[in-house]
């Protein structure tokens, strides 16, 4: 699963996901893209899933990129164990996302079945997303 080798900190703060990010609005590596309409934060789990999704549509065809990597650990508490006691163990890694963001770009393919797989991992994904070319 996707997670960094080492953190500054073992936990981290909630934090607030706003704003428009400038450096990641627009096409990079490939021909056809997945952009976010709204801000929010994706599990690994989440990722993984679509980047499953996107490689069984293309059947080795073409190529993908992951324009976001999970870096903030999520930490919770036990079920059923009482208020206090410091904070919960990171149990999931998330990535913020911005308004704005290109999550996944995809190379060598037909503009119709990128479209199909951009349908199919926006089914996944918890934010609102767009197909970009």
């Amino acid at each position: 699963m996707l997670q960094p080798k080492r953190t500054k900190f073992r936990k981290f703060q909630k934090g607030r996901v706003n704003g428009i990010l400038g450096n990641t609005t627009r096409l990079e590596f490939g021909e056809y893209g997945l952009k976010t309409l709204e801000s929010g934060r994706i599990p690994a789990k989440t990722i993984e899933a679509v980047r499953r999704i996107l490689t069984r549509k293309f059947k080795r065809l073409g190529q993908i990129w992951i324009r976001i990597f999970p870096d903030i650990s999520v930490s919770s508490k036990p079920a059923e164990v009482r208020m206090g006691k410091g904070k919960g163990a990171p149990s999931f890694w998330v990535c913020r996302v911005k308004k704005g963001q290109i999550l996944f770009e995809m190379d060598g393919i037909s503009c119709q079945l990128a479209k199909q797989a951009s349908l199919l991992a926006y089914y996944k994904l918890p934010l609102k997303t767009k197909f970009i070319t």
